[in-house]
């Protein structure tokens, strides 16, 4: 193999095989040494998740993150998948980004693809609020059950009690 000019080749031969797979559906946002992110809408990432574990042999769900931007409105929730069946990906991490609106966070959830995303899911349901369609188990994991105000993760929760 050889090297690409800025030195990423395997990452460039990735993104060009999801590029030529989903065209406009998705934006590889950036790329960097063993590491690939994606911007994809709500709509398209089942279908990305099943092409990069099926086709790719991205197989592994890392963790599920999310983050508040209460100023753009979006809650984006963020797949880091990598490769446990492919030597030569085991170090390559994919993201996955999907931008939701704040003021209705939902989208289906990834289990069909990858099971482990289980407990990520619901730890992103009950932090940011983020409803995860299909998903077989979206109730608390880590607050009490009782808890009754906002999901403690956005960026107006206050801690009760507590001046700023």
């Amino acid at each position: 193999m050889s090297q690409s000019t800025d030195g990423l080749y395997v990452e460039n031969v990735l993104a060009d095989k999801i590029n030529s797979r989903f065209g406009d559906r998705i934006k590889v946002s950036y790329l960097k040494p063993r590491r690939i992110r994606i911007d994809v809408s709500k709509d398209h990432v089942l279908e990305l998740a099943r092409f990069v574990r099926d086709e790719l042999g991205f197989d592994h769900p890392i963790s599920v993150s999310g983050v508040d931007y209460p100023k753009r409105s979006t809650i984006e929730v963020v797949y880091h998948i990598g490769s446990c069946s492919r030597d030569e990906y085991r170090s390559f991490v994919l993201a996955f980004a999907v931008h939701l609106p704040r003021d209705n966070p939902v989208m289906p959830t990834l289990i069909p693809v990858y099971r482990g995303v289980e407990y990520h899911e619901r730890e992103v349901f009950e932090m940011l609020g983020v409803v995860f369609e299909g998903h077989p188990r979206l109730e608390r994991l880590l607050l009490p059950e009782d808890w009754a105000d906002i999901p403690p993760l956005l960026k107006d929760f206050h801690i009760k009690g507590r001046e700023e």
